[in-house]
Formats: C-alpha cells, structure tokens, sequence
C-alpha cells in the first residue's frame, strides 16, 4: 500500500517509515524538517502540514493510508504553538484525507490523554474520559487533537479511522516525554511516591501501526507493551540515581541542579500513575510487544549512560 506518514523526519516516525518499508509499503513523508539521509523508497517533501503545498502532496501521491504523526508532545513547548501544530495539524491532514480519497487514517496518540490522580483507575480502558484537561493543562491541545481525530468516525464514516493512544517510548533514539526526563545524571521524585510508568520500545510502536494498518482497525485503542514499573526501578536501571524531593523542594529544584525543567501540572504525573489496559488492540490485531522492559531500559541506558 501507498502510505503517507506526516512528522516522518521526526526519531520515531524514521522509525515507523523503515518499519513500514520492510512490510512492503511505498512510503511518502511529510515533515518541516529535513531527512538528508532517508532511504531508497522514501519520498520525503519537506513542508508545513497546514500548507497548500501539504495538500498537494495528498492530491498528486494519493496515498491509501495516512499516518499521523507530525504533534507536538514536548511539554515546554509554547501553547500557542502546540495548539498551532496538534490540534491545527490534525484538522488539515482530516481534511486532506478526506477531500483526497485516503481510504484509513491512523492518528497517533498518547496515552496521556487520560490524565493523573489520585482517584484515577490503575488500567484506563478506551471508553474513559479525558482528565488529562483538568489535570495537566498543558496537554489540553494533545487531548483536543485526540478528540478531533476520534470525531471522524461519525462525521467521515467512509473513511477507517484509528485512534491509537500510545504509552511513552524509550530507546535507542533518546526521543519522548520519558526519555527526555531520564536524560540528566538525576532523576527527581516525590517523596512519598513512587508512580508505575508504562513503556514500550520504539521499534514495537512501530510495528503495532504497521499492525493497526493490515488489520484496518477502526475505532479507539490503547496501545501499551510490556508490564509498567516502578520510576525508581526505571531510574536506577537505566543508571540514573533516583532522588526523592518534598513537594516544595521539588517545584524549587526543577530546571536546576542538573534536573529536568517541567511545568508545574506535571508534578501529577510524578505522583500518581497512568496506566492503560491494550487488551483490546492486541485481540483485534493479535500483536505482541517483542522488547521487555528490562531490555528497553537496558537500551536506553547503553545508549545514554550517566556520565556524572
């Protein structure tokens, strides 16, 4: 099949791209940034998903499968942008994809679109609400790029659409909300907490797309891997010294003493977990992660050792 990946340039959309060229797809990417080095078969074209000339790219290639990738999940990102980018970028490649003839889109999201608290289920299943809103504002345009994208199934019912709610990545790459936060020599905690984080290996999310594209799923699915663990466990296995800070301590640290910078709705996630049930996903696709956590901790950490 013809598949067109927006965010393509981006650490796990090359990732998806090969994965989707071995599987025998003629892949077409779109991205702002530039993939110098992309390999035979893959046709990058370098420009703004809200564009006209993004539009052409769908009008000449015609592509049978679109998959969106091109958002926006660092957290320090400015909101105009992020809103700009996520819930803008999403209604064009809707759009597109609908004046166009796409025959499935598969929207990428983040399991994060659930929220953290303290009176939130251990296994968020897919008929949940979002409180991520209330909880993490920050991330209300990711939730509003969700819910966008979830609306297709009954305003474009000719077309197949998947929402693909995907739990944070860590790999080789570097790239993602987790592995970003786990970059430093240290990693701050809550004293008192210490919340279950869900992980899966970049290159199992890239197969489960592939997955979600051959079995043409539509409808809501969360996407997860192997069990979660504890972030002191993820901490000192990926080499890092966990150090646990009272809540006031904490929000005075972040962004010093070599520790990552974070808004201060984050601190949620640092309590309390979200964990997601992708039982659902695995049955309708029968796909299985193929990287364990100790493993992809162990990448990460081979990867990006703590040189402190």
């Amino acid at each position: 099949m013809k598949v067109l990946v927006t965010g393509i340039a981006g650490a796990t959309g090359r990732i998806v791209a090969l994965r989707l060229v071995e599987g025998g797809h003629d892949v077409v990417g779109i991205d702002k940034r530039s993939w110098p080095d992309a390999p035979s078969g893959v046709e990058v074209h370098r420009v703004d998903i809200r564009s006209r000339p993004a539009e052409d790219v769908f009008r000449t290639v015609q592509p049978e499968v679109v998959v969106h990738m091109a958002t926006v999940t660092h957290l320090m990102a400015r909101s105009e942008d992020r809103y700009r980018i996520n819930l803008g970028g999403t209604r064009a490649v809707f759009d597109y994809s609908h004046r166009h003839g796409v025959r499935h889109v598969v929207f990428v999201g983040r399991h994060t679109y659930y929220g953290a608290g303290s009176d939130s289920p251990l296994y968020h299943t897919e008929d949940e609400p979002p409180m991520a809103v209330h909880s993490f504002p920050e991330l209300a345009d990711l939730v509003a790029a969700d819910l966008y994208a979830g609306s297709a199934l009954w305003r474009m019912p000719e077309m197949t659409t998947t929402v693909l709610r995907i739990v944070y990545t860590l790999g080789a790459s570097g790239h993602g909300t987790l592995a970003g936060f786990l970059r430093g020599p240290r990693v701050p905690m809550i004293l008192g907490f210490d919340p279950l984080f869900q992980f899966m290996n970049e290159k199992d999310v890239a197969t489960a797309i592939e997955q979600s594209i051959r079995a043409r799923l539509r409808g809501v699915y969360n996407v997860a891997g192997p069990k979660p663990v504890p972030l002191s466990v993820v901490a000192r296995t990926t080499g890092r010294s966990p150090v646990p800070l009272p809540e006031f301590a904490f929000r005075a640290a972040l962004g010093r003493f070599g520790l990552p910078r974070l808004p201060p709705a984050a601190l949620a996630h640092i309590k309390f977990p979200v964990v997601i049930d992708d039982a659902a996903f695995r049955r309708a696709t029968g796909w299985s992660h193929a990287v364990d956590e100790a493993s992809a901790m162990r990448e990460y950490r081979d990867t990006f050792p703590n040189l402190a």
